[in-house]
């Protein structure tokens, strides 16, 4: 396997050629990570998001603000993530602060996205308790009735940006001899420390 990944300088680069070919490999949801947060009894709650974009700013997801994660979020602004990709055995995790989206950005992702899934948007009290599957498809019904043409986005729905303190790659190797790089923002940049499997 190709270990000069672990003397790369630039993580959000290194993240980008990964997931391009993780997207290139994986046959579904190559962006699918798990994203964990903390509720307010300090419990840990993780469970799969989709990432939807990443720069050098961070990573970011979109959710119902209403949700566990959307109100733990709000009053816990940290998190951490993973994505794996078994077919290449790799993963990269992140941790840090998280932000919201701005209007905007949440505006242009919201209308890319399928009717259907608009319309879900609306529909779904997500996290809390539901009736019945047919209650969830009336209430799906009365929201594609209610918005004919186009979908506006709910005020209870936006994004999210970690923002990267540490961006940790692993490669899987021989022997279970793991290559492990983490970077570390610092003053002017990032800083590369190798890691023991």
């Amino acid at each position: 396997m190709n270990r000069e990944f672990t003397n790369a300088a630039d993580p959000i680069r290194l993240f980008s050629e990964w997931l391009a070919a993780a997207e290139a490999t994986e046959l579904n949801d190559p962006n699918a990570m798990a994203l964990a947060t903390v509720d307010d009894d300090g419990g840990a709650d993780v469970r799969m998001v989709l990432l939807k974009e990443h720069d050098a700013q961070g990573f970011v997801f979109y959710t119902n603000l209403e949700s566990a994660k959307g109100r733990q979020l709000r009053a816990h602004p940290a998190a951490a993530l993973v994505l794996h990709w078994k077919s290449l055995r790799r993963q990269v995790r992140a941790r840090g602060p998280v932000t919201a989206v701005t209007d905007a950005e949440a505006d242009s992702y919201f209308a890319s996205r399928s009717r259907g899934s608009q319309i879900g948007a609306w529909a779904s009290r997500q996290s809390r308790p539901l009736a019945s599957r047919a209650a969830l498809e009336a209430t799906a019904a009365e929201v594609a009735e209610r918005f004919p043409a186009a979908v506006p986005r709910p005020p209870h729905w936006s994004g999210f940006r970690l923002e990267p303190v540490a961006i940790e790659f692993w490669q899987d190797g021989d022997s279970r001899l793991h290559d492990r790089v983490v970077f570390r923002r610092a003053a002017g940049g990032w800083e590369r420390t190798l890691l023991n499997p």
